[in-house]
């Protein structure tokens, strides 16, 4: 799938990158994040997310970045058809808190300063 694909909605100080609007998390995990450029982090979760899920029939990543003092808000997770396994929220977990993952996320979103 190409980023044209994909709906960006940004209200304030959060990104929602979604599949299928409207964005709906029936299953999701979080974790913190530096400051970053969010869409660009959004989109590297989102990719590596699908990789991790796109066996789960139905699924429809979604991610959320919320900017706040202290930095970066993640929310990770999608649309799920029911019945929801616990497993799918913990390989979430998992993958958000992934060192070699976010070492990536976070090189590809820092943010470029100019001039």
């Amino acid at each position: 799938m190409t980023q044209r694909m994909w709906h960006t909605q940004t209200d304030g100080d959060t990104v929602t990158l979604a599949r299928a609007l409207p964005a709906r998390f029936d299953v999701s995990a979080s974790a913190s994040f530096p400051m970053l450029a969010r869409t660009r982090l959004a989109h590297q979760i989102r990719q590596d997310m699908w990789r991790a899920l796109q066996n789960i029939r139905g699924f429809s990543p979604v991610v959320r970045v919320e900017r706040s003092d202290a930095g970066l808000r993640v929310t990770a997770g999608g649309r799920v058809p029911k019945p929801i396994s616990k497993h799918i929220a913990e390989r979430i977990e998992v993958l958000l808190n992934d060192e070699v993952l976010r070492a990536r996320w976070i090189k590809c979103a820092q943010v470029r300063m100019t001039g």
